[in-house]
C-alpha cells in the first residue's frame, strides 16, 4: 500500500472531537457491552467491586475516546456516558484532553 503523502493545510484549524468518560460504578452489572464494543478500545473491567458485587469499567485509554457514544447507547442501565471536548490542531497550546475520565 502507499503511504499517504499530502495533509489538510488547514490541519492547525482544526478542531478534534474528544470525549470525557464518566462511569457510574453503583449503576454498572458488569455486562462489559461496553468494554466490547468500543472501537477504540478505551475501556476494560477494573479490579474493584461495586455495590451490587459486579466489576465496573475503567477507561484505560481515555485519550483515546472519540466520543462515539457507543457505550452510552448501548449500556442497559445507562451507568456510563460521555461528553465532547474539543482538541485544537496539534502544535497550539492548550489542546490537550489529559484530565479525561
Amino acid at each position: 500500500m502507499n503511504k499517504i503523502w499530502r495533509k489538510p493545510l488547514d490541519k492547525e484549524k482544526v478542531e478534534e472531537i474528544r470525549g470525557r468518560i464518566y462511569i457510574i460504578k453503583d449503576r454498572c452489572k458488569g455486562c462489559g457491552f461496553c468494554i466490547e464494543l468500543c472501537p477504540r478500545k478505551v475501556l476494560e473491567f477494573s479490579e474493584e467491586f461495586n455495590a451490587k458485587g459486579y466489576h465496573p469499567p475503567k477507561a484505560v485509554r481515555p485519550d483515546a475516546c472519540l466520543d462515539c457514544n457507543l457505550c452510552e447507547i448501548v449500556c442497559p442501565e445507562f451507568a456510563i456516558f460521555t461528553e465532547p471536548e474539543t482538541v485544537k490542531g496539534k502544535g497550539e497550546e492548550g489542546g490537550s484532553s489529559d484530565d479525561a475520565c
